[in-house]
């Protein structure tokens, strides 16, 4: 039994699948897998959602699949209604809007918020420079200066160098936690327990 994963982006396709095994797997009986699908930014997630989980989900290995599980971050997406500013309030309608776009009990779609960054803020130790102390609560990081930013400063400090998402987001990504993110990001605590809930249904 799997998951199929949908991102936007390298580093997530890279680094999430482990991170999330490192978490689930030891609440279950037996190993999910997970298979990722990525896309190429949010606005390709947006117009090729649909079309790519009822590929995955429809196929002659259905009966394997325990969810199609769509995940991008909050910041970037310019999709929201203009009204809506908050965190809380773009996460409940970009949440509604692609699970109606997609339109299956086997889907459900969330967000990093801002951007998966910002759950490796959760454990500022691997970080190479200090992180103030405003930044201890990770998806409280605002539109204004999301995670990648707060990195990119950290390392420009640190190392006089830029942060490469694709190689230092790995990176961070084997070194952090799960537990440590978990505990830290009441969304990404959201996705995993739905996760582990969903995995525990089908018999996992």
């Amino acid at each position: 039994m799997k998951f199929v994963l949908f991102v936007e982006g390298q580093t997530e396709r890279k680094a999430l699948p482990n991170f999330f095994r490192r978490w689930l797997e030891p609440r279950l009986k037996t190993h999910p897998g997970i298979t990722t699908v990525q896309f190429h930014g949010w606005s390709e997630y947006d117009h090729e959602i649909a079309k790519k989980v009822s590929l995955h989900i429809s196929g002659p290995n259905q009966s394997n699949i325990i969810a199609a599980i769509g995940l991008i971050d909050l910041y970037g997406p310019t999709l929201y209604p203009r009204n809506l500013s908050t965190s809380d309030e773009r996460y409940v309608w970009g949440k509604a809007y692609f699970e109606k776009k997609v339109n299956s009990a086997k889907f459900r779609h969330y967000f990093a918020v801002h951007e998966t960054e910002a759950w490796l803020l959760a454990e500022p130790e691997n970080i190479p420079v200090a992180i103030s102390r405003n930044l201890t609560k990770p998806e409280k990081v605002n539109f204004n200066e999301p995670p990648a930013k707060v990195l990119q400063k950290a390392y420009y400090s640190a190392e006089k160098r830029a942060y490469k998402k694709l190689v230092d987001g790995y990176n961070l990504f084997e070194r952090l936690s799960p537990d440590a993110a978990y505990n830290k990001c009441p969304y990404l605590r959201q996705m995993l327990d739905e996760m582990l809930a969903l995995a525990k249904q089908c018999g996992l």
